[in-house]
């Protein structure tokens, strides 16, 4: 495979992962799929990042999204896998 599809499929893949922390976190349910909205709030996250009050709001959203993270494992491991053998 040349190297040029490598990286495209690289950031295909990135940016599947990346919408569907959007979808993960809600967003599109929320808004009713309006990728305006959705634009919108992006773009405020930009700002607000930018902003003085930046540090704080990183900090803030790491540790809401670590929490998120850490409750998705939590209910994947309760969840228990179907016995797949067959009876004979």
């Amino acid at each position: 495979m040349r190297t040029w599809q490598v990286e495209r499929r690289k950031r295909t893949r990135h940016l599947i992962e990346l919408g569907g922390l959007v979808v993960k976190a809600g967003i599109v349910d929320l808004t009713n799929d309006d990728r305006t909205v959705i634009l919108g709030a992006l773009i405020w996250m930009t700002e607000k990042l930018q902003s003085d009050q930046g540090e704080k709001a990183r900090s803030l959203w790491v540790e809401k999204g670590k929490q998120a993270f850490a409750e998705e494992r939590a209910q994947d491991a309760t969840i228990q896998p179907q016995d797949t053998t067959v009876s004979q």
